[in-house]
């Protein structure tokens, strides 16, 4: 397979018609091809079916997937003209066979990075060690190595049990956790059960000293309500600001998550644009 099926009419068109789809404001991320608008692979082959990237353009259907999952991962001003460029980058003729596994390679070279970087499990560092090692040869157009590819979902395999594990010992602590407050409660209940029956003993001795300490309670009822309010006040203008900066922190981290990852599908797209402006 040639890009372009090795015909320069062919990379004209198509990228005549997404300038047209460009100009017009039509690309547009949600949709593959609705009433003349689309996204990056619907407006360039006005359907939502990847493997006429084959057909009709000579590219992998593997790459078409790609620029569709980036499309979708970019900005609206960045993901306008990505579809424009993913074609510009395409020499006609070019041999991408081994585009779609160096792009895999390298980015599961980065995840390994970054899973060291943060210290995650030596489970989860292993697996993603074994994708990289299986792709190497790949992305090199050599035949995967069968052998890398068992340890691989070996690794995988065992990840899962770590993770079910972990599940396991966590949903048994919950248990324990509930027994300890059951008997607490029941503790507890007792407890109160105790005191309710000294305090009847104590009422019969009480019951003289109440018409004199009625005043005095009074009083301290006011004092203690008047102090109660005060606190319930103090308390309340305390929530409030803890409920505006939470909501602050919150809209923070949501922006910082947005930014970075923006910032990781923009490096995903000028990684395959290198690609496959290196491709001959």
């Amino acid at each position: 397979m040639f890009a372009f099926h090795n015909q320069p009419a062919v990379k004209a068109e198509y990228l005549d018609r997404v300038k047209a789809h460009y100009k017009a404001d039509e690309i547009i991320h949600g949709i593959y091809w609705q009433n003349g608008k689309g996204c990056a692979v619907g407006c360039t082959i006005h359907s939502d079916d990847h493997a006429l990237y084959e057909t009709e353009l000579g590219i992998p259907m593997a790459l078409a997937r790609l620029e569709d999952t980036i499309f979708e991962g970019l900005t609206n001003g960045q993901a306008k003209e990505w579809p424009l460029k993913f074609l510009k980058a395409i020499k006609i003729g070019a041999d991408l066979s081994t585009v779609q596994w160096k792009f895999l390679h390298w980015l599961q070279t980065e995840n390994l990075k970054a899973a060291e970087k943060q210290k995650m499990p030596n489970d989860v560092i292993a697996a993603i060690k074994q994708c990289v090692d299986v792709l190497a040869p790949m992305a090199k157009g050599r035949p995967a190595d069968l052998s890398a590819a068992d340890s691989a979902r070996s690794a995988r395999s065992a990840a899962r049990s770590a993770a079910y594990s972990a599940r396991s010992a966590a949903d048994s602590a919950d248990s324990a956790a509930d027994s300890a407050r059951s008997a607490a409660r029941s503790a507890a209940y007792s407890a109160r059960s105790a005191r309710s029956a000294a305090y009847s003993a104590d009422s019969a001795r009480s019951a003289a000293d109440s018409e004199r300490s009625a005043a005095h309670s009074a009083a301290d009822s006011a004092r203690s309500a008047a102090r109660s309010a005060a606190d319930s006040a103090a308390r309340s203008a305390d929530s409030a600001r803890s409920a505006a900066y939470s909501a602050d922190s919150a809209d923070s981290a949501d922006s910082a998550a947005d930014s970075a990852r923006s910032a990781a599908y923009l490096k995903m797209s000028e990684k395959l644009l290198e690609l496959l402006t290196a491709a001959k």
